[in-house]
Formats: C-alpha cells, sequence, structure tokens
C-alpha cells in the first residue's frame, strides 16, 4: 500500500489534496523558501493527529502542520505530510468575562481580537498579520508585534494547553491529574526534561545567559526560559511547545489569560535631525515606559511621504532625519494627566526638530499611525519584480539601538542592492527590523545574500550581543547561526530536547535545529514574472482567509504560486506532462472558482487583486467571435432582460414539474454534452419581476433612483407577500419625504461588471460608457445623486475610473453615486419615525460594502431598527459573484459555510443584506430567507 492509499483511508475525499496542483499550491509559506509536499492533509480531530504520527513514524515520511501560513523564516513548508489546521480547528470560548479565552489552533487572532472587543479586551501577541494569522502560528513562533510587553506575549499569558506528542501522546494540561498521567505515560520524557533542568541550573555561565537573553525579545531556539521558570517536566514542556515552531508537537487547543484595552491614548510623533540625536534621546524615552515605541529611519518616510493623505511635513524633513512614535495607554484620566505631564517635560529635554508634538486628538492619532503602518506596504509596494521582500527582524539592547542602527546603515553601503533597504522597529525592546529585497535567480545572488546575512549575524550577535529573532522565529532562515547565537552548550540542549521529544527527527525537520550551515541557501523559492497584476506578490497568505474558494480550489496565493509554476515549466521545456496537467486542472480551480471579488487586495498588504489576473486570464481565452457576441448583447440589454424573465419563468416551471434534483440533473447531462458550465437550478432564485416601473416624477426630485438590472430581472422579496424591492425602496422614500425620480428608459442599462468579470473587455467599456452618458443625463450633469439598490453594482460604477477616459472620466468625477447602506443611513433614517422591532436580525455586508467601508453604516442601521443586530464572524464574500453561484453553487456552499454554522447556531428573527445575488446565495446556503435591508426599515417604520 502507498502512501497516499493508506492516507486515502484515514482521509476520504476532499480531505486529502495529493494532485500535482494541490501540492503545488501548499509548496509555499509567507518565507522565501520552497518544498513541494507529497500530499496534504485536513485533519479534524485528535485521533486524526494520532493517526497522522503513526504513519509518519511507520512510513520515515516528515510532517509539519500549517495554520495560516504567513510565517516569515520558512518553518510552515515540507517535502513530506503537510496537514493543514486552520480548516476544522476554528473553536473558539471567551470565558471569565473575557479575561481569558479558549482557542483551537486555526483561529484567526484579530478574530479573537473582535470577540473579546466587548470585554475591552485583548490577546497579548500582536503581530502585524493579526488580521490573518492564526492562532496556532502565533503560539508555535512565540510571535510578538508592536505593543506586546514581555510578559504579554503567548509564552507568559499560557494558562493551559491541550497537545500531541509524536509518539501519539495526548493531554490537556488543564486537567487536574494532568502531571500525573504526563509521568506515568512519558516516563522517558519527563525525566529527561528533569535531567536537562538540572543540566543547566548547575552551569552558572548557561543560567545567566539564558536569564540575559529573556530579559529583551527572543524567539531564537526553543524556549530554554521553561527550565528556569518551572519545576513540574509538564509546565517545563507546555513552555516549550511555545515558540517550537511546530517541532516538538501539535497544540490542539490553548487558554492564555487576555489583557485590558485602556481607554486613554496619549500619541506622539517625533522627528530627529539624525540617527546620533536620535540615539541620545533612546534612554529617555523608554524609561517613560510607552506601551508602543516605534522607529522609522529616512528611507522608510521616504518610501510613505508621498502616499495619498500623508503629513505634509514627512516630504520636508532633512535627508538624515528619522522618526519615533510614542504612545501611553492609560486606564483612566489621572494615569493620563501623569504620562500627559512627564511626556511634556520629556520634549523640553529632547533635541527634536519642528513638527514634533504629543496629541490626544484621535484623527491626529490616526494620521500619525498612518506614517508608522504604511512603511511596510509602501515599502514592499517598491521592491523589484523578481525578487522577495523580506523582513528581518534582530534584536540588541535598547540603550545601543541608536549606534547599532548606524552600523546597519553603513552595512548596507558595503553590500550591492542595499542602499535603498528600510529600517524600522519596536523600540521598547530593542527589536529592530529591516526590509531587504534578495533576488535568487543566480548564483551570484544568492552568494551576496549569504555574505550579507553574514555580516549581520557578526554585527548582531558578535558586537551587540543580541538576538537574531525577536517575533519571527528561527525557522529554516536561521537555524545555521543558532550556535553562533547561543553557543554550544545551549545548542547541545536545544538538540537534546529535540531528540527526547521527537527521536525519529520527522516532525518538522531542518527548522531550529539543523546541521546543515548552508540551510538557510536551500529550496529557495522561484520568483518567475507572470502579469504585471501580481509579480509584485510575495506570497504571504495575509490574503487567503478572505477568499470564497479557500477551502474548494485555490486561495489567492496559491492561484499565483500555481501561475508561476506553469511559467517555470514553460521556461524549462522540461516535464511537458506536468504542465498540460496544471494547465487544465487550473482551468476550474484558478479560473472557473475565482469569484473574483477584490476582498484579496483589501487584505494585501501592497492591494494585489488576484481576481485582475483571473479576469485578464478570461479575456485572454474569449475568442474575437466570442468578444463580438458580448457586444451584441451589451447592445440590447432590453431585449436580453426579457429573455432572463423568461428562463426563469420556465426554469420555475420545470422545477416544479420535474422536480429540482431532476431538472439539475438535466442540466449536468447537457454540460458533459456540451463543455461548457451552466447555470443550475435552485429554490433561492426569486420570482421574475413583472410588474411595470412605478410612475415617478422628475420635476422637484432630490434624488434619481435607478434600479440595477438583477432588481429589473427579478427583484422581489422572498416571502411572497411582500411587494417587490422597486416598490418598498419608493414606499419608504416617500415616507422620508424624499421626492425620488426613477428614469422610465432604465431598460437595459447596467454597470457592465457581467462583462467585466468573464473578460469582455470591449462589451464591457462600450456598456459602461454608455450607462455613464445616461447617468449623467439623468443627474442633470451632476447636480443630483443617483442612488443604486445593489451595493456591488454602486461600487462598481465607483471604481471603473481606470476603464475611462476623457469626457467620460471627467462627467464620472463630477457624480455622486450611493448604494443602499447610504441611501437608508445618511438619507432616509435620519427622516423617518422609527420603532425599532422587537427582533434580532443578522446583516451581512458583502465584499463591495466592505471595499466601500460602509460595515460600520449597515450596523448602525441594524442597531436603530432591532434589539439585537448581529454581524456574523467571519462574514466573507459568499461566493455568489453574478452567476458564479449558479454556475458553480458548490462555491457558494464552501465560502458560506462558516457562516451557516454561526446562524444556526445563534437563530435570529431576520436576515439582511444589500445585494440581491448575495442574498440569493446566502439563501441558498443557510437556509434562512436573506432580503435587502430595505425590508428591515419598511417594517420598523410602519
Amino acid at each position: 500500500m502507498t502512501l497516499i492509499e493508506e492516507l486515502q483511508r484515514k482521509f476520504p475525499g476532499q480531505r486529502l489534496k495529493s494532485r500535482y496542483i494541490d501540492r503545488i499550491a501548499h509548496a509555499s509559506d509567507g518565507s522565501f523558501y520552497r518544498l513541494v509536499p507529497r500530499a496534504v492533509v485536513f485533519p479534524n480531530s485528535v485521533a486524526e493527529i494520532q493517526a497522522l504520527f503513526e504513519i509518519s513514524r511507520a512510513r520515515r515520511v516528515p510532517m509539519t502542520f500549517r495554520s495560516a501560513g504567513t510565517s516569515l523564516s520558512g518553518q510552515a513548508v515540507t517535502n513530506g505530510i503537510l496537514a493543514d489546521t486552520a480548516r476544522y480547528w476554528k473553536k473558539m470560548r471567551i470565558e471569565k468575562d473575557g479575561t481569558r479565552v479558549r482557542v483551537q489552533p486555526g483561529v484567526i487572532a484579530g478574530h479573537i481580537n473582535q470577540r473579546l472587543d466587548a470585554f475591552q479586551r485583548r490577546i497579548g501577541p500582536d503581530p502585524s498579520s493579526i488580521a490573518s494569522a492564526t492562532i496556532g502560528g502565533i503560539i508555535a513562533n512565540n510571535s510578538g508585534g508592536r505593543s506586546v510587553m514581555l510578559e504579554s506575549n503567548s509564552y507568559h499569558c499560557l494558562e493551559s494547553i491541550s497537545f500531541v506528542l509524536p509518539n501519539g501522546f495526548y493531554i490537556d494540561s488543564e486537567s487536574r491529574s494532568a502531571d500525573d498521567q504526563f509521568e506515568q505515560a512519558c516516563p522517558r520524557v519527563a525525566e529527561g526534561l528533569l535531567g536537562l533542568k538540572k543540566k543547566i541550573e548547575a552551569d552558572y555561565e548557561l543560567t545567566e545567559k539564558i536569564r540575559r537573553k529573556y530579559r529583551m525579545r527572543n524567539t531564537m531556539g526553543y524556549s530554554l526560559n521553561a527550565f528556569l521558570d518551572f519545576e513540574k517536566p509538564l509546565d517545563i514542556l507546555a513552555h516549550l511547545l511555545v515558540g517550537s515552531e511546530g517541532t516538538l508537537g501539535f497544540v490542539s487547543e490553548a487558554v492564555l489569560r487576555t489583557i485590558p484595552i485602556y481607554p486613554f491614548r496619549l500619541t506622539g510623533l517625533l522627528f530627529f535631525e539624525n540617527l546620533k540625536t536620535f540615539g541620545a534621546a533612546i534612554q529617555p524615552l523608554a524609561e517613560t515606559t510607552p506601551q508602543e515605541l516605534e522607529f522609522m529611519d529616512r528611507q522608510a518616510l521616504r518610501n510613505v511621504q508621498d502616499l495619498p493623505g500623508m503629513l505634509s511635513l514627512v516630504r520636508e524633513l532633512p535627508d538624515s532625519a528619522v522618526a519615533v512614535l510614542a504612545e501611553y495607554h492609560c486606564p483612566d484620566e489621572q494615569a493620563l494627566s501623569v504620562v500627559r505631564n512627564s511626556t511634556a517635560e520629556l520634549v523640553n529635554r529632547l533635541s527634536l526638530l519642528e513638527g514634533s508634538l504629543f496629541t490626544e486628538d484621535p484623527r491626529l492619532r490616526e494620521a500619525f499611525w498612518k506614517v508608522r503602518t504604511r512603511v511596510v506596504p509602501a515599502t514592499f509596494a517598491r521592491h523589484p519584480r523578481g525578487t522577495i521582500a523580506q523582513i528581518e527582524d534582530v534584536v540588541v539592547p535598547v540603550a545601543r539601538v541608536g549606534a547599532f542602527m548606524e552600523d546597519l546603515h553603513r552595512l548596507f553601503k558595503r553590500h550591492p542592492g542595499c542602499e535603498e533597504m528600510v529600517i524600522f522597529g519596536h523600540l521598547t525592546f530593542g527589536n529592530v527590523h529591516f526590509i531587504i529585497n534578495p533576488g535568487f535567480n543566480s548564483p551570484d545572488e544568492i552568494r551576496h545574500y549569504d555574505l550579507f546575512m553574514q555580516d549581520v549575524v557578526d554585527l548582531v550577535v558578535k558586537k551587540y550581543e543580541g538576538a537574531l529573532k525577536g517575533e519571527h522565529a528561527t525557522g529554516r532562515n536561521m537555524a545555521p547561526y543558532l550556535e553562533a547565537e547561543w553557543g554550544r552548550e545551549a545548542c547541545r540542549i536545544m538538540a537534546e530536547v529535540k531528540a527526547l521529544i521527537d527521536p525519529d527527527n520527522l516532525l518538522n525537520p531542518g527548522v531550529i535545529i539543523n546541521p546543515d550551515p548552508k540551510a538557510n541557501l536551500r529550496d529557495l523559492k522561484p520568483l518567475p514574472r507572470i502579469h504585471p497584476e501580481v509579480d509584485l506578490c510575495i506570497e504571504c497568505g495575509h490574503c487567503e482567509w478572505v477568499c470564497p474558494s479557500l477551502n474548494l480550489t485555490l486561495s489567492p496565493r496559491q492561484r499565483i504560486v500555481v501561475r508561476r509554476e506553469i511559467k517555470r515549466l514553460q521556461e524549462s521545456g522540461r516535464d511537458d506532462r506536468r504542465l498540460k496537467v496544471l494547465v487544465r486542472d487550473y482551468q476550474y480551480a484558478g479560473i472557473d472558482t475565482c469569484a473574483a471579488d477584490g476582498m484579496c487586495a483589501v487584505a494585501c498588504p501592497i492591494d494585489i487583486d488576484t481576481g485582475a489576473l483571473t479576469r485578464r486570464l478570461r479575456a485572454e481565452a474569449v475568442s474575437s467571435k466570442g468578444q463580438a457576441a458580448a457586444v451584441f448583447s451589451s447592445r440590447h440589454g432590453a431585449g436580453l432582460e426579457g429573455v432572463l424573465r423568461a428562463s426563469i419563468k420556465m426554469g420555475a416551471l420545470a422545477a416544479r414539474g420535474l422536480g429540482q434534483r431532476t431538472l439539475n440533473r438535466i442540466i449536468g447531462l447537457a454540460e458533459t454534452i456540451s463543455g461548457a458550465a451552466l447555470p443550475k437550478w435552485d429554490a433561492a432564485i426569486r420570482r421574475p419581476y413583472t410588474g411595470h416601473l412605478p410612475p415617478t416624477r422628475r420635476q422637484g426630485a432630490a434624488i434619481v433612483y435607478f434600479p440595477s438590472c438583477m432588481t429589473r430581472i427579478m427583484g422581489t422579496s422572498p416571502t411572497p407577500d411582500k411587494p417587490a424591492l422597486i416598490h418598498t425602496f419608493l414606499t419608504v422614500a416617500e415616507r422620508a419625504g424624499i421626492p425620488v425620480w426613477l428614469p422610465e428608459d432604465c431598460h437595459g442599462i447596467c454597470c457592465g461588471m457581467p462583462f467585466h468579470s468573464k473578460g469582455y473587455t470591449s462589451a464591457y467599456r462600450e456598456t459602461l460608457c454608455r450607462t455613464l452618458n445616461k447617468f449623467w443625463d439623468w443627474s442633470r450633469e451632476g447636480r443630483l445623486p443617483i442612488f443604486i439598490d445593489s451595493t456591488s453594482c454602486a461600487y462598481a460604477l465607483r471604481s471603473c475610473e481606470a476603464a475611462l477616459g476623457g469626457d467620460d472620466r471627467r462627467r464620472w468625477a463630477q457624480m455622486t453615486i450611493l448604494d443602499p447602506i447610504e441611501f437608508i443611513h445618511d438619507r432616509l433614517l435620519p427622516n423617518l419615525n422609527v420603532n425599532r422591532l422587537n427582533r434580532s436580525v443578522v446583516l451581512h455586508p458583502n465584499c463591495a460594502a466592505v471595499k466601500l467601508g460602509l460595515e460600520e453604516k449597515l450596523s448602525r442601521i441594524g442597531r436603530q431598527c432591532a434589539k439585537s443586530s448581529t454581524i456574523p464572524l467571519p462574514h466573507n464574500c459568499c461566493g455568489f459573484a453574478g452567476d458564479r453561484g449558479l454556475l458553480f453553487p458548490e462555491l457558494t456552499k464552501s465560502a458560506t459555510r462558516a457562516q451557516a454554522e454561526e446562524i444556526e447556531r445563534q437563530g435570529y428573527d431576520g436576515y439582511f443584506s444589500t445585494n440581491l445575488p448575495c442574498e440569493m446565495g446566502l439563501s441558498r446556503a443557510t437556509g434562512k430567507a436573506f432580503d435587502s435591508a430595505i425590508y428591515l426599515v419598511e417594517a420598523a417604520t410602519r
């Protein structure tokens, strides 16, 4: 029996992936390393984790656990079995009034904080990737972040932990008998840990080194401080697992203490003439104990100074200037007053450039933080194509940070390609980051990188006695330098820890403990150029969790990874069979099931929209005849609407006569014969809108109402006794005293999004221009706002500037286009008498609403109209994507599974969104009748 055959017996169906496209898709993490796994599995229980360990041991196949795969040091890749722990390990429970949280490894850390926000608390770790990183990876790497004090990292906030060792032993340290269970079941491990503890404590020099190194941030190697901090073997092991990078066991659950969020903030943005004046200020600044103390060098500031909305004074700074952002968090006004006085005194002592100041103004605070938070995205966006944008992470004593940075700048000048490198960091901890752009496309580039890193190691370890990793963990990247930092005896103990717990060296081998002195130069990630839209992607994975197709086919990162592999195979001219298989499988996995919703750009640090790549590939696949047919359809939009209404009627009749299942079997047979994907029938499809448009008056109108084409085709409520969507909007507008005009000649007019998403470029531009010309006329040359009853259509028309030119762009810029959320929140509700309904409702902000930043307005609508209003977490794109949900219903089912489970657990009285296709998709996925939010407003204002 082969490995794959054995795994298939344990992990049936989609919980095992062994096709080449799937293995390539999972070959990359957020680092610059790539290893192609032999299989990707999705375990969903401790028993299955134990079975995986057994298979790994029996077959001598290495295994690595991965959740989000955002790690930067190469600790989440393998050429063995890759076990994905993000898909099924998502349970979370807030306990003890928010003072602690019980969580599984697949939960995104940012979602934990969103749940804790109601208690004014958060988890201790705060990495910059918190919106996409999972708690499993954060614990495994002991990740930090800008506001993480040493006492609030995962190691110190850990209250209990459940884990599985490579020998299959499972234990929950919270159990009263856990210590006895562990020592009886694993006596060799327990005794070995105590033996190592005695060895460390008997070595005064080593003990002092451990204590010194953990008085600052340090994630290099195993957490040897556990041997000094704890007495019992289980406690030692539990804390060794923190920061072990998945090399000692699998953490199935952790209970973490949370920390309070203080409501009072004082924020300062301070500018210094050069590194010397900055260096003299570090100690006085640190002594005021700010929660956040962020540094930016002049190159970092130069990279952000021209961004929209940036503080103008950043551009005017001298060439040698540097900046520090300091922030203090206070529990009450009294504490804030103390900090206010101490910082005022501090400013008088420091040598600062003009423009430096402290503020309590939230808007100015936001402007200050924008300088800092845009550094990494702006720098990543400038890195040369074909190179990696890599954040390195070191720590030096706080008092010596200024001198270290001067040395680092001198080091940059000695190495080719490093002249414009960026330095930033968390000064509270002496934690310095710098961004480099290594290329690995030739032996010379690899050699330059090697020499540069050797110089960095010498500078950090020998001259400054610092740490090579403060929060990004060792990984493959720093494993060869472990002994350089820790010394031979400490490294020998770390190797004994690994051998004691994983004697076969099968769990994530090569990470932390690696005898190969050039391990950091092996398995480097190739980055061939594929398309301008995505060439800057560094495969960090921040985009993955928002993607509707993540758990069905591919994520945005994986689409790019596979396209790069296709390009690599094309350029090599070898392995034609693999190339053909990849191209074939990519059609469904990469193109057909991409919603092209653009949410990946929202999550991406540099705004890469992988949907743009999909649209380009779709356009390249369309023949000239196909493009011409699309243009013809666009010019006969009114007729097309009639055909679609008739088709819906026929589909409803066929479903009633044959049954939905039989009808879809017939459609499936037609797909097989034609070779094309066809729409499937579904009970959530709305009845056609057959009524005439209600008469309205243009004269005296305050706003133009443009019903979207979907509303005109099937804009009915899923509840048969409710009026159509158009009539409901007009009814509520009349109650609010807002005169609305609905143009009679709106039939056949469309935002063009259906053509755009399918790659029909000519039809899209022609449709868009025709629509905007109509809008220009209807709005009296931009004097009246235009309201569209679909958020997606409104977004499409508000983000189309790149497709416009000349007069069309000028006119577009002068028009105001409102979506339903804005119309309801800004125009209707202020003029209505609202009687809050005694109902609990669910609101779904679709992807367009998120991109327009309208989640809070939608939430306010819910709170104003109902006693309880909830936006479930997560609330990603539903995957309906125009017609994707009809052509590939499995996409919507997969995309909405988590929301459906959340809704089913809680139970609500009403379900609302602001886009008809999304409402149909959500209705089908959840079994609940989602409707437009205007129906909620109408019911609350009768």
